[in-house]
């Protein structure tokens, strides 16, 4: 008997080491691919005799590098002349919260102007544009239709066409490039936080997406803005890329980055998902799922929130960081299983919603909201989507970059 418990023992242990194993494995192959990829900003040879003696615009945030060295840094070592940089929602530094408004000023290591892109101010004014010959625009996407600084992209490209300024994209690759899922917009719900008739996940790069603005005249009076693309080397949409530094406060690691497209709706209810922890993005949870939910954390006010939905008080809920039979990963698609789930097991069902406004504007129009209060099956709300699906996936393919 002694023995057999050994060997079982033994066994488990093997089990475990195995798992281990191949998940470290897993790891280090998603990291020799993601070191493969070139970005755009990194291909220097392509694009800096575009640059000289001119006068630079750059958009960009913290995540506008080469290696570890910021773009802007590099380009001024290099004599480059940069006029301005134009900071999008979490500012230059990407410290900011969710939602805050960025004031103009100067970066404090450069003594260059910085200018806000957040708030009032979310389309350059041909004033702050004047003396600018080009416009650079880098910074890392995540393919999220309400993830903000596609519209940021919007916006500069409208600014510039109407001056005569070209944009140059310096492309980066999409962490959920192989996910195109979701309802597309309905253009009446068209806000900040989805501003095109996209999916949900639309599956494009930065280059790729400011390419269909502009080939679908979605610019303001069909405007369209002189465009010039640096791609990646070595990626293409079903590669594994593991983001060097994270996108934004709240988006730490890529698992939060691969839940984000599916979960990023229960910010406009009154589920917490994680701000105010350090597992942003990768939990949810409110205070009446006690005795309902095992899991439990308390948010309290960080760098990436300072006032987090539910502080200090315990929430209940779903620890998403562990796969199990209820949350697996859908490859290439949206997980509704979150929603559908939270919502049936939620006591008060008035009080689900804080916006029932903001979450149509995120999910892209009411049929969402309105299919879970009547308590349709995730095949019957998928069925719903796919004939804009199809059309949007056409449309699509003509503008990827990378075959």
């Amino acid at each position: 008997m002694g023995m057999f418990k050994i060997n079982v023992i033994s066994f488990l242990v093997l089990i475990m080491i195995s798992c281990s194993a191949k998940e470290n494995q897993s790891i280090i192959e998603s990291q020799e691919i993601s070191d493969s990829i070139v970005c755009g900003a990194e291909r220097t040879d392509a694009y800096l005799h575009k640059l000289a003696d001119k006068q630079i615009g750059i958009v960009a945030n913290h995540t506008t590098r080469i290696g570890k060295t910021h773009l802007v840094d590099s380009l001024l070592s290099l004599n480059i002349k940069i006029k301005a940089i134009f900071a999008p929602e979490h500012g230059f530094r990407g410290t900011a919260d969710a939602g805050e408004i960025i004031k103009d000023g100067k970066d404090t290591k450069t003594g260059l102007q910085v200018i806000s892109l957040y708030g009032s101010n979310k389309k350059p004014k041909p004033e702050q544009l004047v003396g600018i010959d080009l416009m650079i625009f880098d910074i890392q996407d995540v393919g999220a239709r309400f993830y903000t600084y596609i519209s940021t992209m919007h916006y500069v490209m409208e600014a510039c066409a109407e001056q005569n300024i070209p944009v140059l994209i310096l492309d980066r690759p999409n962490p959920n490039g192989n996910m195109v899922d979701g309802q597309v917009l309905d253009m009446d719900y068209s806000s900040f936080v989805g501003m095109h008739p996209v999916p949900i996940a639309h599956g494009m790069t930065i280059a790729e997406y400011a390419s269909m603005i502009n080939g679908e005249k979605w610019l303001k009076n069909e405007i369209q803005c002189e465009l010039d693309v640096v791609l990646c080397e070595n990626y293409n949409h079903n590669l594994p890329y593991s983001l060097p530094v994270p996108p934004s406060p709240n988006l730490p690691n890529d698992r939060s980055i691969t839940l984000y497209p599916s979960i990023c709706l229960f910010e406009a209810t009154d589920l917490s998902v994680g701000r105010g922890t350090n597992m942003q993005f990768q939990i949810i949870g409110h205070p009446e799922l006690e005795g309902i939910c095992d899991f439990s954390f308390t948010p309290v006010p960080n760098e990436g929130s300072k006032q987090p939905k539910h502080k200090n008080i315990t929430c209940y809920g779903y620890d998403l960081r562990i796969d199990d039979e209820t949350f697996q990963k859908t490859d290439g698609k949206l997980n509704l299983n979150y929603l559908l789930k939270i919502y049936h097991e939620f006591p008060n069902k008035d009080s689900f919603f804080i916006s029932a406004a903001f979450f149509d504007k995120l999910a892209g129009g009411p049929q969402l909201r309105e299919q879970l209060i009547s308590g349709q099956t995730e095949a019957k709300i998928r069925e719903s989507w796919q004939a804009d699906l199809e059309v949007f996936k056409t449309k699509r393919a003509s503008y990827l970059l990378y075959k």
